[in-house]
């Protein structure tokens, strides 16, 4: 199996949403960042998001088949990886 590329943590907290695949599965991740002043990530508040699909069309066009929210922290983002690897 591929391993999965899952950007750093510092790409969410810069409210970055990242799409990625492998083969036809394929996955949405998406940061919910709280701040705690106008340039200070609230890392304990906020949260990542993750949605899943398989088949060959666009997050527009497919219907998700999983989804699932962790914590914005590194023990967050292994488990998202984790969750994502296992349902490939």
């Amino acid at each position: 199996m591929a391993e999965l590329y899952i950007p750093t943590l510092h790409s969410f907290a810069m409210n970055n949403i990242f799409t990625g695949s492998c083969g036809a599965f394929r996955f949405r991740i998406e940061p919910k960042v709280v701040k705690k002043t106008p340039k200070e990530v609230d890392m304990e508040a906020s949260t990542i998001e993750a949605e899943f699909w398989h088949g060959p069309f666009c997050y527009e066009k497919s219907t998700m088949e999983g989804q699932s929210t962790f914590p914005m922290s590194e023990e967050g983002r292994q488990a998202l990886k984790a969750w994502l690897e296992a349902h490939i």
